[in-house]
């Protein structure tokens, strides 16, 4: 598989297709991965190929890096829609990430104050008070939840916790009151003899009421782009992703629709 990892601190711009010129920071590893999920879709490959035993940037780095990065950028004429922390891995790992956060707020406010500052989590350190209160801060706190199922989830994402339950994230993602953009992968195919579908009547219904539970300001609803770790994964149709948007968004919720 062609893996996709990041070998700076901050890299980009580059466009999203989600979110639109998008700077990139990776407060992981910049030989390696590292996440708490080890999710059958991800672009930067599966955990145990791509361990490292290289130190995570410090606090001092990642703000040097930034505001670096943002200097250039001014000089150049450049303009940014957003500023995204996704990386390799699971960027609230980092355990200064609340610190980084106030000082990428700080330098975006004088460098490029139009722009957002978004995260890419998989949630689960939303029980951590420090991440909670950090990713109130930012405009775009992007948090996963791929199947309203435990089985569904362990078989598509594999947290590394055997206490992952999808309640509890509900639980957890509903203390941002509605302030919080979800995200879901829609996918279809098989893995280690296992069917993976979760675009299934079934469980679409079943992850609409837990859609309208959590009540998100929006949700972004995509499917595969790019080749994954495991193979006879497939894409959902577009039209497949438009009809599920189109039941999101009778609960009146904002979509954004990714195929």
């Amino acid at each position: 598989m062609s893996t996709i990892l990041f070998h700076e601190i901050v890299y980009g711009p580059v466009h999203s297709r989600r979110m639109g010129t998008s700077l990139g920071i990776n407060l992981l590893p910049y030989d390696g991965k590292l996440c708490s999920f080890d999710c059958l879709y991800c672009e930067c490959g599966f955990n145990e190929n791509f361990r490292t035993k290289t130190k995570l940037p410090s606090r001092e780095n990642v703000k040097a890096a930034l505001e670096d990065k943002f200097q250039k950028l001014k000089n150049e004429g450049k303009k940014l829609d957003v500023i995204t922390f996704a990386g390799n891995g699971e960027p609230t790992l980092h355990p200064e990430f609340a610190e980084i956060i106030e000082d990428t707020i700080q330098l975006r406010n004088h460098y490029y104050s139009e722009a957002k500052i978004s995260v890419l989590s998989n949630g689960i350190l939303v029980s951590k008070v420090k991440v909670f209160e950090a990713l109130q801060k930012v405009d775009n706190p992007i948090l996963k939840l791929d199947s309203a199922d435990d089985e569904t989830v362990r078989l598509i994402d594999r947290p590394n916790s055997p206490d992952y339950s999808v309640a509890r994230q509900v639980e957890l993602y509903k203390k941002f009151k509605g302030n919080f953009v979800l995200q879901t992968m829609f996918l279809r195919g098989e893995f280690e003899g296992k069917e993976i579908d979760n675009s299934k009547k079934e469980d679409v219904l079943a992850w609409l009421e837990l859609v309208k539970e959590m009540n998100p300001r929006e949700v972004m609803i995509y499917t595969i782009d790019r080749e994954t770790p495991a193979k006879g994964l497939k894409k959902v149709s577009l039209h497949t992703l438009q009809e599920i948007a189109k039941r999101v968004e009778l609960l009146g919720i904002k979509t954004n629709v990714a195929g």
